[in-house]
């Protein structure tokens, strides 16, 4: 098996007393997933988990449009088998649906079923309740500056992905 290569540092991690940003998120994330489990409309946590409930709150925005899964590849940072195991599940758990689309066959266009469509409302009254905990505090100054911040790490770690 041939080894991996591994890229070198561009330049040495500006961190102080062993902060590291990749452990601050994660924390963060963690933190994020259990408010939501322990303090909002945790009714819906068992069928839309997670990633579920953001593919599910995606596909409401667009729903006016033809979605497949790999604008969801695209918008989540997921790869092809991640996006597929995860929309496998959804369906199995009745939250969207597969649909032909007439100009081709083989293009399976995403929606949501009627049972995610009654979670959306209380998704909604959470994410506006998490949104306001996660931004209590900042100017709209420093939100887009974290916004650029997080936009350009994103695109630091895609561009390793090319």
């Amino acid at each position: 098996m041939r080894p991996r290569h591994i890229p070198e540092p561009v330049h040495e991690p500006q961190t102080e007393g062993g902060r590291e940003i990749g452990r601050e998120i994660r924390a963060l994330s963690n933190l994020i997933r259990r408010y939501m489990c322990s303090k909002l409309n945790a009714g819906y946590v068992d069928e839309a988990t997670g990633t579920n409930g953001w593919i599910i709150m995606f596909l409401k925005q667009h729903e006016n449009e033809d979605v497949y899964q790999r604008d969801l590849e695209k918008e989540f940072c997921v790869t092809r088998s991640t996006a597929s195991k995860v929309l496998i599940l959804m369906e199995q758990k009745g939250l969207v649906a597969r649909k032909s689309v007439p100009q081709d066959g083989r293009l399976k266009k995403l929606v949501l079923t009627d049972r995610a469509n009654e979670l959306v409302e209380l998704m909604k009254a959470d994410k506006k309740i998490i949104e306001s905990r996660l931004t209590e505090g900042f100017t709209e100054s420093e939100l887009d500056t974290l916004y650029g911040f997080i936009e350009r790490m994103k695109e630091n770690i895609r561009r390793e992905l090319k």
